[in-house]
């Protein structure tokens, strides 16, 4: 499903966001993954509280020492209140220090986990979720949201309750010191919230645009680097130039108007508490001079109020970052809501042992998600029996790779039953299934990694030797050898080191390392030369013995030695049988026939002459 069709409506999401607490609301599922780390955010919070009490705590030493060591004349007095400051700042000091430490490493580790949760629920999720979404966009979601989420767990949130801690305390001595003044103060403070609050949406909703924006960058440049040698191939590289400039000018003007909305958020804050301050120092001093409070209060008093200030003025900033995470957090969540379409059933039912390879295809009805209003199978029926050696063949588009999709249950039927030795694959644990199948695609991937990784990713536990062998057999150990460090040669990213043929041998190797029972070829020597078919041919007619094989191909000379060719046409079998009881036939098969060979022979039929091979 599109990550559109799950996301709510905008009016509700512009409700949601003009609510003051909604960014906490939305961090609030993140706290799920503070959970394992329990102690460490107890002394956390612990160290937290010990410095806030401190800073609070310098305020009264401010008193008494304007009080008694200043204003009294007392030397020792003023020795021993020096003194005393002086613990309470190194007390101050280390809590502070462990603060730091603790939430800094709890933002790192909260940050780690949630990567790796969201990329272990990516790899989960269907075929058919690519489809719609980029691959760029998740992985901005990967990297630069849960960047911002570090920023909040491990400073930002820290922060928020350490000056929500000063704030209050500041406040409640205010109250203590001069009941009147603190009247003052809490006249200012609805001043310096409403903006907050105000500023404060806005930030919100700029900053998801801003994420979106960002994403937007690394989808459009992730997609243009894996395609360099088509860009510079067909000379696209100025206006590759001008859209990706277009797509960072549009993030950089909706970054701009967030930077300027906290901009305004700033300079207001520091405009009305210093205007607040500045009212209030004036008022005390009044009541300096009149004799209704001691030099020592007002010292405190104006402590307090610049602390009260400045807490309010990193609140207000730390806002800012909530809003920001909180679009962040937004789109992990929505990732992690996606759910597959693929899913193992409660109680899977298990395939049989040994496995026989049996397949069957009942009356399948299948529409891709982005082509809803065309059957890619339609009314598709088809029994493969265990051993046998099929060939699919027809036009482009016809349903053959529909095939192979429906088998390894990327994609699930809206009607009709796939079934594996006798088992729906609905019924059975995917990861059992796909076990026992054996897949060489046309586009092999292969990893940045060396030969023997490469490989053994048909089977990882698999140890060199039979790594070794399943080269042999697919006669990819003659060049393997020829690389700068033989099987520990990295292979570079998507295999950029190899020939298309040598790549595709990689591959096969990887299907044979994996000893499947059912083996699925989709045109696995299309990118061969004469002499690599010939030898991987060889290899696959042995690896094919004893094992269930489907293979597609358009090449006909590949699949004249098939038990059965399957003829399709607009995702419906139109005709089946071996190469010349096809041909004898006439039909589609014998005019593609006709495309390939070459000596004319009179199709059954009574049509048009068709050319034949001998």
């Amino acid at each position: 499903m599109p990550p559109d069709s799950r996301s709510p409506p905008a009016a509700a999401a512009v409700s949601a966001q003009s609510r003051p607490s909604a960014a906490v609301r939305r961090l609030a599922p993140i706290l799920g993954f503070l959970r394992p780390y329990r102690a460490r955010v107890v002394l956390a919070s612990i160290a937290l509280v010990i410095a806030a009490g401190t800073v609070l705590t310098v305020g009264q030493g401010l008193r008494l020492l304007v009080d008694r060591g200043f204003a009294g004349g007392n030397p020792a007095m003023l020795d021993r209140m020096l003194v005393a400051l002086l613990a309470v700042v190194v007390v101050m000091a280390i809590a502070t220090g462990a603060r730091f430490y603790l939430v800094s490493w709890i933002g790192e580790r909260v940050s780690a986990d949630i990567r790796q949760a969201v990329f272990s629920h990516v790899l989960d999720l269907s075929p058919g979720f690519f489809e719609v979404t980029r691959t760029g966009e998740i992985l901005s979601r990967l990297t630069a949201d849960t960047t911002l989420l570090e920023t909040v767990v491990g400073s930002s949130a820290s922060l928020a309750l350490r000056n929500l801690l000063l704030f209050v305390g500041g406040m409640v001595m205010l109250a203590v010191t001069s009941p009147k003044l603190t009247a003052l103060v809490m006249v200012g403070v609805p001043v310096v919230v409403v903006p907050i609050l105000f500023f404060g949406r806005r930030v919100r909703r700029l900053s998801r645009a801003s994420q979106d924006r960002i994403a937007d960058v690394g989808a459009f440049g992730e997609e243009t680097l894996h395609g360099i040698r088509t860009v510079q191939a067909f000379c696209h590289e100025d206006i590759d130039r001008s859209r990706f400039r277009e797509r960072v000018e549009a993030a950089f003007a909706t970054a701009t108007r967030r930077i300027g909305q906290r901009a305004l958020l700033t300079a207001f804050v520091i405009l009305l508490v210093f205007t607040a301050v500045g009212v209030i120092l004036w008022s005390g001093g009044e009541d300096v001079i009149a004799g209704r409070l001691s030099a020592g209060d007002l010292s405190a008093f104006v402590f307090y109020s610049v602390l009260v200030a400045g807490s309010v003025g990193a609140i207000s900033e730390v806002v800012g970052d909530l809003q920001r995470a909180a679009g962040a957090a937004e789109r992990l969540l929505e990732l992690l809501a996606t759910r597959s379409d693929i899913v193992a059933p409660v109680v899977p039912r298990a395939l049989p042992h040994p496995p026989r390879g049996e397949i069957d295809f009942e009356q399948v009805m299948f529409h891709y998600p982005t082509r809803p209003e065309a059957a890619a199978l339609d009314a598709f029926s088809l029994h493969v029996r265990p051993g046998e050696r099929l060939a699919l063949v027809g036009p482009s588009g016809a349903g053959k790779t529909t095939v192979f999709q429906l088998l390894l249950r990327f994609y699930d039927p809206q009607a009709g039953h796939v079934r594996l030795d006798g088992v729906d694959l609905r019924e059975a644990q995917p990861a059992e299934l796909r076990s026992r199948i054996g897949l060489v695609p046309q586009d092999p991937v292969i990893f940045a990694a060396d030969a023997w990784e490469n490989i053994r990713y048909g089977r990882p536990g698999a140890s060199d030797e039979e790594v070794h062998l399943a080269a042999d057999a697919a006669y990819a150990t003659e060049f393997i050898d020829r690389l700068p460090r033989g099987f520990d040669s990295d292979l570079g990213e998507r295999g950029v080191r190899l020939s298309g043929g040598q790549r595709q041998r990689i591959a096969i190797a990887r299907a044979i390392l994996r000893d499947p029972a059912v083996l699925l070829l989709d045109e696995a020597t299309s990118a061969l030369d004469a002499e690599s078919e010939r030898m991987v041919q060889q290899a696959l007619e042995r690896i094919m013995v004893g094992r269930t094989t489907i293979i597609i191909a358009h090449r006909l000379a590949t699949v004249l030695k098939a038990d059965r060719i399957a003829v399709m046409l607009e995702g419906r079998i139109v005709a089946s049988g071996r190469h010349e009881h096809l041909i004898a036939q006439g039909g589609l098969y014998a005019r593609l026939a006709a495309l390939q060979f070459g000596n004319a022979v009179e199709p059954a039929d009574g049509g048009e002459a068709i050319v034949q091979q001998e």
